[in-house]
This record gives C-alpha cells, sequence and structure tokens, in this order.
C-alpha cells in the first residue's frame, strides 16, 4: 500500500480557494510539521505517566502488545485523517473538515469535541509534568508534593508555554525541531541505562507474557481492553500537524505526512522505551506503590540509584515542557480558527493576530488560562486529574473518526488533496471509524471495582457535558454567528483584517 501524492498547488492560494485569508507566518517546513505532533504525541510524557495505571490494568503483557495493537490501528487511523487534511489545510483541522463534507451542525460538533480536548490536553500534559517536577524536587530537596503545591508548580509551566507561545511560530518551529531529538536521545539514554546497568533484569516471557490484574474485574478479557487505553491515552494530539498547516509551507503535502510520520516514530520508540522499562523493573509491588508517586522514578531508583534517577527524570521533565508547548500551540491555533469563524464568545478578541510576530496572542493566553480552570479541582479532588484526562481524550478521540466518516459517506464527491489512499482509502476509512466507535465505548466503561466516588470513570460523563454544551451553545448562538466562508471568498472578507492587532 503506498499514498498517492500529487504536486501541491501554491499554499497561499490554496487557503484562498477555502475562503480564508493568509495572516499567520508560514515558517514551518516539513519537519517542523511533523516535529509538533511528534512532540504532542510525547511518548516520554504519555507513556511515563500512565505506567502505573499499566501495571496494575494487565500489567506487561497488555502493555506492550496493546501498544502494538492500538498504535497499527492508530497508523491506519492516521492516514485516513492525513488524505482529509491534504484536502483542507487550514487552522480548523477536524472542525473545518467536518463542516466542508458533513454541513454546519458537524462541524459545530466537531470543533467542541476538538477545542475542549485540546484545552483538557494541555491541563493533562502540564499538570502531568508538575507532578514529575515534584518527584523530583521531592528526591532532591525532600520537597512534599501537595495538591496545593502540584498547582503552584502548574501554574507556572502554563506561565511558561503561554509566554513562549506568544514569541511566535519561529521558536515554537526551533523548540519542535528540539523536542524531536530530545526525545530519540532520551529514549536512548533511558533504555540504555536501565540496559547496561548490573543488575538482574526480567525474561522475555514475563516481558510479554505477564498478566497482573490489580482492577477487582475478573474478567481477563475485560481487563485486557481497558488497559489498552495507556496506548490510546498517549496516541493522541496528532492533529497538531492540521492545526500548524496555515503556517507551513507545501501545507498540503508536509501535514498529511506530518501526522503518519509522527504516529509511526511514535509507535517504534514508545515500545523500545516500554520494554527497556518492563524488563528493569525490580520490584513489582514497590514500583507501583513508589513514596515518589511516579513508578518509572522507582524503576531508575532501584537499577540506577538517586542520582542517575534524579538525571533521568530531568530528560522527562523536559521533554514533558516541549509536549504541554507543542499542545499549547496546537489548541491556540484552534482557538484562533473557531473564533474567525464565529463559533466562540467573544470571537473577535480571540482571532486578533499580532502585527509583529503574525501570532494568535490573545488565543494563546486563553488556551493556558483555560487549561488552568480545567485542573483546579485538583485541589480538591483526587479523581479530578482522571476527569481532565478523560476530557482530554473522549473529546479528540471521536473527534478523529467524524472527519473520516463524513468523507466515507461522501464518496466520489470527495475531492482528495495531493496526499490520498487511493483504492485503500475506502476500507481503512471503515475500520478506522468503527475502531474509534469501540475505543469511545471503552474509555466509558468502569476502570475499578468497587466502583466508588474516587474510582468512577468520568469519561463518559465528560462526553455528554460536552456534547449537551454543544448542542445548548447552537441552539441560543452558534446557528446565529458560526459561519465558515464561501469557497474561494477570501478577497471578499478583507474584515478578517480588522483582527490583526
Amino acid at each position: 500500500m503506498y499514498p498517492q501524492t500529487a504536486p501541491p498547488i501554491d499554499d497561499d492560494a490554496a487557503l484562498r480557494a477555502h475562503g480564508y485569508k493568509p495572516e499567520l507566518a508560514r515558517r514551518m517546513g516539513g519537519f517542523g510539521n511533523f516535529a509538533i505532533s511528534f512532540s504532542v504525541i510525547c511518548i516520554l510524557a504519555g507513556g511515563m505517566t500512565l505506567f502505573g495505571y499499566g501495571l496494575n490494568t494487565g500489567g506487561p503483557a497488555v502493555m506492550m502488545w496493546g501498544w502494538v495493537g492500538i498504535g497499527f490501528m492508530t497508523l491506519m487511523l492516521g492516514m485516513c485523517l492525513a488524505e482529509v487534511t491534504s484536502a483542507y489545510p487550514t487552522s480548523g483541522g477536524l472542525y473545518y473538515m467536518a463542516d466542508r463534507l458533513g454541513g454546519p451542525r458537524w462541524g459545530w460538533v466537531t470543533g467542541w469535541l476538538n477545542l475542549l480536548g485540546l484545552l483538557g490536553a494541555i491541563a493533562g500534559i502540564d499538570y502531568g509534568a508538575a507532578l514529575f517536577v515534584g518527584a523530583f524536587a521531592n528526591l532532591q530537596w525532600g520537597f512534599v508534593p501537595t495538591p496545593q503545591n502540584t498547582m503552584v508548580i502548574f501554574a507556572g509551566i502554563l506561565l511558561l508555554h503561554g509566554t513562549l507561545n506568544a514569541l511566535g511560530v519561529r521558536l515554537a518551529n526551533v523548540l519542535n525541531s528540539i523536542s524531536v531529538w530530545w526525545q530519540f536521545l532520551g529514549v536512548l539514554l533511558i533504555v540504555g541505562s536501565l540496559t547496561l546497568a548490573p543488575t538482574e533484569h526480567q525474561s522475555v516471557s514475563f516481558v510479554f507474557g505477564h498478566f497482573n490484574n490489580g482492577t477487582g474485574f475478573s474478567n481477563p478479557v475485560y481487563v485486557c481492553a481497558l488497559g489498552c487505553l495507556l496506548a490510546a491515552y498517549t496516541f493522541c494530539g496528532y492533529d497538531a500537524s492540521s492545526h500548524l498547516s496555515e503556517e507551513t509551507t507545501q501545507a498540503q503535502t508536509a501535514a498529511p505526512l506530518g501526522i503518519v510520520r509522527a504516529i509511526a516514530w511514535s509507535w517504534a520508540a514508545g515500545f523500545v522505551l516500554l520494554a527497556g522499562l518492563l524488563f528493569a523493573l525490580q520490584n513489582y509491588a514497590d514500583t507501583q506503590g513508589s513514596s515518589t508517586g511516579v513508578p518509572p522514578a522507582q524503576i531508575f531508583i532501584d537499577v540506577l540509584g538517586v542520582g542517575m534517577a534524579k538525571l533521568l527524570l530531568l530528560v522527562v521533565i523536559v521533554a514533558q515542557l516541549f509536549c504541554g508547548n507543542a499542545e499549547t500551540a496546537a489548541a491556540s491555533r484552534m482557538v484562533y480558527a473557531f473564533s474567525r469563524d464565529g463559533a466562540l464568545p467573544f470571537s473577535s478578541t480571540w482571532r486578533r493576530v499580532s502585527r509583529r510576530t503574525r501570532t494568535p496572542i490573545p488565543a494563546v493566553w486563553l488556551s493556558v488560562g483555560a487549561a488552568l480552570v480545567l485542573a483546579l479541582p485538583s485541589l480538591y479532588s483526587p479523581t479530578a486529574y482522571a476527569a481532565v484526562t478523560a476530557i482530554n481524550v473522549i473529546g479528540i478521540t471521536p473527534a478523529y473518526a467524524i472527519p473520516v466518516y463524513l468523507r466515507l459517506r461522501a464518496g466520489k464527491d470527495f475531492q482528495p488533496g495531493p496526499w490520498n489512499l487511493g483504492r485503500w482509502s475506502r476500507p481503512l476509512a471503515i475500520i478506522s471509524v468503527a475502531y474509534v466507535a469501540v475505543l469511545t465505548v471503552v474509555f466509558c466503561l468502569p476502570q475499578a471495582s468497587p466502583i466508588t466516588a474516587e474510582s468512577f470513570n468520568y469519561a463518559g460523563v465528560a462526553l455528554a457535558v460536552v456534547l449537551v454544551l454543544a448542542w445548548a451553545m447552537w441552539i441560543t448562538k452558534g446557528r446565529r454567528t458560526y459561519r465558515i466562508p464561501p469557497l474561494g471568498s477570501a478577497a471578499e472578507n478583507d474584515v478578517l483584517a480588522e483582527g490583526v492587532i
């Protein structure tokens, strides 16, 4: 199976053909576009943060084989989404594709799912980074990572990411490029150090065959399905390549390639990372109950000692900071695009673009501000962080499938872009939509027994709230104010220039 490519037309001409006047700076190349999605997926964030979840929910066997299976299905879904991205390379990303293929209501619902998922991702990534910072400070200075202290660290990280993104896409492009090499070298350093350390290692049969069930449920198939969520949670955010397409050169081919390559390289590197950690695991129970609050940190300490553990934690923390910065860039472009089409309250503010950096600065600060609000309940509830993660995945995952489903429904009416799947498009789309439907159900299932307020899975509630909110806003505001421009109408929409500050 070989995707088909054709020479792309001029980027700004393609954007005008979609009805938009070019406002953002095209300073990102193909590697930079790949780098932002790779940075957002960030195996050193998702894979490390959810490592303890994997140990409890199925153990090594489910972690490894789940990574293989979910990675393969995500790659197929990513290829289908990349095909639609090639045809519609705009900052709006998923909602713009859905609107063009299915109409305003499809676009509206997809946009709100995608937006809340992206904002939840900023909160989840940066709060996870704050937890790792707290673990490092605990080892270094005896710092006690209380919810209040963690929230202060989290707010500082959000401030950092808002500032960096306000400085322009050129800096973001440089940081994302560094992030790619940091992650690859970080995985090599972590796995190499754990492999070469003169300690006992687990057997191949343990890493690929040991099953552990700490969920309270007795059905092993059910537990395996839950355990696969480690990989599913990690493989989120690759739509960032689409959201940055208006700042990417040759976007009709670079953006779809960015999506596919980010998934493929993350799949390979994540497999190596998980295997390296599991082979080095010394004491299962002690790792799960680590006093640091971060199970991978306990593996570092057991195998390499406290000094080296601190160094590797710093490697992970920096990767997570890169990840949160890239996610902030993607979410802010979604805010900008959604406001440009009149979907958000006070849209005239959030769609403004700086004359100096050609960056949507108000959208940047709205993104980090909303992420702070989403995470505030973590001050009072131990389950709040899980709920934030649920908002991320339950919003973004269905939003990925909607454009693919609508492209499938459009059939021959869909006009593919320069990068497309040819005759493989339809069968891969059918498989991908079915996969997301099943995955969305699994996301909403109870993950621990007995089911209490602390163990309750809030993903289904989050999805219901998002859909009700989207419906209510459509009835009260959206159907009057939300409009994407007619094709080719950018020349008639010079009013957009009023949004430049």
